[in-house]
């Protein structure tokens, strides 16, 4: 079936391979496809699932993130081969891909594998993996939903450095929180969760139904005991941690395939 174009979609011959979007089929360089702006994927130009009807996937973790890794690695690769037509393979085996390039694969890493934790939820749960957000270019990294609530989830892989709680004023001064990573300041890590759990609640429009963020970091330097926190409102943890935290919250009446459908359509994957 042919899908109609949307503004934001452009028929052209791939520059690159790719994967279409809605079956999963291998498109090859040169072949006539369509491009999305709007979340920079690709589709069959006649797509076999256009228009069916099914229940909506879980998506895939990370995939986002590996599109954009790979999208750089390719440009790179393109522009050094085009500067220095002899040299330019010895110059890509002897250097490494710059660290804003490399931030994209570790990303997608934490990704993928906090979704195989998140395989060890109870089976009435159900979990979304990389969505995207309308209008944005960002995406929201999974989203739990069972009796316990909804649960808006944003993977962080920062090896070997450590998520603390900073304290400050509380006697005079009013009493501020804040999230530092390896002595870093985390504050736009945990607003851009709190914006994640509103564009979730809005979209839900149920003062019934709770919603919850978390971020949740990967490999990182969590003491032996202890070392969970929240801060204005985000659960701040590790995997293991995270799916008992999300299991053991208070149960409340949540019809979890209802809603889980309604975040899958409201937010597709990326």
């Amino acid at each position: 079936m042919t899908l109609e174009l949307g503004p934001d979609d452009k028929r052209m011959r791939l520059r690159y391979a790719g994967t279409c979007r809605l079956c999963g089929e291998s498109l090859e360089a040169g072949t006539d496809a369509v491009y999305e702006r709007g979340t920079r994927t690709v589709r069959c130009v006649q797509c076999p699932t256009a228009g069916e009807t099914a229940a909506p996937g879980s998506g895939t973790a990370g995939a986002s993130a590996r599109r954009e890794y790979e999208r750089r690695k390719q440009d790179r690769e393109q522009r050094i081969r085009a500067a220095h037509p002899k040299l330019g393979g010895l110059i890509l085996a002897l250097s490494d891909d710059p660290q804003s390039t490399q931030a994209w694969a570790q990303g997608a890493i934490g990704e993928e594998l906090l979704a195989q934790r998140l395989t060890d939820l109870p089976d009435t749960f159900r979990v979304l993996h990389d969505r995207r957000i309308a209008g944005t270019r960002a995406n929201i990294d999974h989203i739990a939903v069972g009796p316990t609530g909804v649960w808006v989830i944003d993977a962080k892989r920062y090896k070997n450095k450590r998520p603390v709680l900073h304290v400050e004023g509380g006697v005079i001064r009013p009493r501020t929180e804040h999230l530092r990573i390896g002595g870093r300041d985390g504050s736009k890590l945990i607003e851009g969760v709190r914006a994640q759990v509103e564009r979730i609640a809005a979209a839900l429009d149920d003062r019934e139904v709770p919603v919850a963020g978390a971020l949740c970091f990967l490999e990182a330097d969590w003491p032996l005991s202890g070392g969970s926190f929240t801060v204005d409102g985000i659960h701040i943890l590790w995997p293991r941690l995270l799916v008992k935290r999300v299991t053991e919250a208070a149960p409340q009446t949540v019809d979890v395939d209802t809603i889980h459908a309604r975040l899958a359509k409201a937010f597709p994957a990326a």
